[in-house]
């Protein structure tokens, strides 16, 4: 087996059984699933268990990207690039798309299981080129939302992105269970739910 081929085979099975199992499954179990019969494979591709979060981030990363600058080029262009719900859309809608591709089967739950782990959350990584659309996003939607107290405002900035990982991990689980198919109001109304926690009133 050529390595790029085995070391692809141990991220979709980290990506599979970290979205069943946490973020604690043993590595043995990722290495076995992949076919591995050594149980440091874990270890000799990514160096930690940390490694092999970051690297399943990280394939699917450059895909989401180049769609949210696409996305950010044309809402510049007809003037929707700083509306709340534009850009709750160009958060959204890539990983959508992403995940109803046939061979990603479980990056939803798995971004879920994994978003308040250092690899998602810590600053720098979010400073750096590759987050470039992210980061844009992220500084207009605390634009959009000035008018309310800062620190209700970073409050639900931050909540924002539990439910938006937590309904597209649900959304997932529905494709695969087959209750669901793909329809093209499903993006809407994902957006449309966060938006409106992003705009509850604020009280005294």
């Amino acid at each position: 087996m050529l390595i790029a081929d085995s070391r692809g085979i141990l991220l979709d099975a980290g990506e599979r059984l970290i979205a069943e199992r946490g973020v604690d499954v043993p590595l043995r179990d990722i290495a076995a699933a992949a076919g591995h019969r050594n149980n440091s494979a874990v270890h000799y591709y990514f160096d930690s268990r940390t490694g092999l979060i970051e690297a399943i981030v990280e394939r699917r990363m450059n895909t989401l990207e180049n769609q949210r600058m696409h996305l950010l080029a044309r809402h510049e262009a007809d003037g929707t690039a700083n509306d709340l719900p534009t850009l709750v859309t160009m958060l959204v809608t890539p990983i959508l798309e992403l995940i109803t591709q046939p061979d990603v089967t479980h990056y939803g739950r798995f971004l879920d299981v994994v978003r308040a782990h250092p690899v998602v959350t810590d600053a720098s990584r979010l400073a750096g080129a590759d987050r470039a659309a992210v980061r844009i996003i992220a500084t207009r939607l605390a634009a959009a939302l000035t008018h309310v107290p800062a620190r209700r405002r970073r409050q639900r900035l931050e909540t924002m992105t539990t439910v938006m990982f937590a309904l597209i991990a649900d959304y997932e689980r529905t494709l695969e269970s087959g209750t669901r198919t793909p329809h093209p109001d499903d993006a809407t109304e994902i957006v449309a739910m966060i938006v409106a926690m992003l705009h509850v009133p604020t009280h005294p």
